[in-house]
């Protein structure tokens, strides 16, 4: 298994969105209610430019996890991007530098945007692998800290998070803003 930084080249994060991005989205839409996708959209044709655009930005940083051993359905996936070429697509990591303002007193941190390991690689310890590369991220950018945001119906991704340490930080809450109470 290699963890490779992703390259913002077309084809490269075209692979990295049909083959791990899009089935990790289409995982936690059917385990977290709140994260459904919109119908209406090619989410593909949308999502590449987006992830193109992040990836010229300084802080930000997506990592491939690449089973080059493995194939899948007795074939190579193979691809024209040599960021990408050949072997399995097996997980992902993305972060993102969080710098503190000079008012708050807090580390400057890097926060894992999204982290996901397709089902035949869980349980290996890619998922500690990517968290590590996300931590080496933090170390390399001179952060004292790693944060992330988790679903709170994601109960997996939860025991994962604690059992490497993670503890709440914050609780975010949400409302429809036609169901916010009027004053008592």
């Amino acid at each position: 298994m290699e963890i490779r930084r992703l390259s913002a080249e077309d084809g490269a994060v075209r692979r990295f969105v049909e083959g791990l991005w899009l089935p990790y989205h289409r995982e936690l839409e059917a385990i977290v209610d709140a994260h459904a996708l919109a119908d209406d959209v090619d989410l593909v044709a949308e999502e590449i430019p987006f992830r193109l655009d992040r990836l010229e930005s300084a802080g930000y940083r997506a990592w491939i996890a690449v089973d080059e051993a493995g194939d899948e359905d007795g074939e190579r996936n193979a691809s024209d991007d040599s960021n990408l070429d050949g072997g399995v697509l097996a997980g992902f990591v993305t972060t993102e530098v969080d710098e503190s303002p000079s008012v708050f007193d807090r580390p400057d941190r890097v926060v894992v945007g999204d982290i996901y390991v397709r089902e035949p690689y869980r349980g290996t310890g890619l998922a500690r692998d990517l968290i590590d590369r996300a931590a080496d991220r933090a170390r390399d950018a001179g952060c004292a800290e790693l944060a992330l945001d988790v679903d709170a119906d994601n109960e997996r991704a939860v025991a994962f998070y604690r059992k490497l340490g993670f503890e709440p930080a914050r609780r975010r809450m949400r409302v429809a803003v036609d169901d916010v109470s009027p004053d008592p």
